[in-house]
């Protein structure tokens, strides 16, 4: 993998149904464009703890680096009778903000055989807790995710800020078309439909992001009152044409 493995997020979101076919043409995509996935870490989200994916980026010569939750039951359960409580903390977080305290804790356990977990080529296992306290309310999540990369290319610390970014995209876009746009129940299912609609959802968050918002659902509900103004912000950027 060597001293800095590239990273590399795989937007694969949109359609449900559409996600985990369109994993190996964009794993193709990323390797025309870098020229070779060696030294690659894919991070991907539970959708994509799939087989053939994790086969198909080792073919490839990347890695891979993907949570694990209910829809893969089998490696679910094998992940979480792991020793856990006998494995040291790895690494913590501490971050404070917006009226909020949050806590990531990681753990990280070595495989004695890779994939010995049912997955190909796992060479660790990795827990990450967050335990998050807003107005005096308390909760605690647990994820759990597989890695190919052993633990001297991919220590406790990388594993956090991987998963990290992850979760940033997660919570910065497709949360915001999941839920502020309802993509998932969009009609559109054929054709060029979909794809349409998603380049005019990101359209519409970049637009918002660029502005400075960061309440997206608030700046979509104040330019549906004003469209004249949406449309003059637009269009004043361009030169007039006779």
């Amino acid at each position: 993998v060597g001293a800095a493995p590239r990273r590399c997020r795989l937007p694969t979101h949109g359609c449900f149904s559409g996600q985990i076919p369109a994993f190996a043409p964009l794993l193709e995509q990323v390797k025309a464009r870098l020229g070779s996935l060696a030294g690659v870490v894919i991070v991907a989200d539970a959708l994509h703890a799939q087989v053939a994916h994790a086969r198909a980026v080792a073919a490839a010569g990347g890695h891979l680096y993907v949570s694990v939750k209910a829809n893969q039951p089998t490696l679910f359960a094998q992940l979480k009778r792991l020793p856990w409580a006998r494995v040291p903390v790895g690494d913590q977080h501490r971050d404070v903000g917006h009226g909020r305290r949050e806590t990531r804790t990681v753990k990280a356990l070595t495989l004695q055989t890779p994939g010995g977990i049912g997955f190909p080529h796992a060479q660790q296992a990795v827990r990450i807790t967050r335990t998050r306290t807003t107005a005096g309310k308390r909760t605690r999540e647990t994820v759990y995710l597989v890695a190919s990369l052993p633990a001297a290319d991919a220590r406790p610390a990388e594993l956090q800020q991987w998963a990290r970014l992850e979760w940033h995209i997660e919570n910065r876009l497709h949360w915001v078309r999941d839920v502020t746009f309802r993509e998932d129940a969009h009609r559109a299912r054929t054709g060029n439909g979909p794809a349409v609609a998603a380049v005019l959802r990101n359209t519409a968050i970049g637009f918002h992001r660029g502005n400075g918002e960061t309440n997206i659902a608030r700046a979509t509900r104040r330019a549906a009152r004003r469209p004249h103004d949406l449309i003059t912000t637009v269009t004043s950027s361009y030169p007039t044409t006779q």
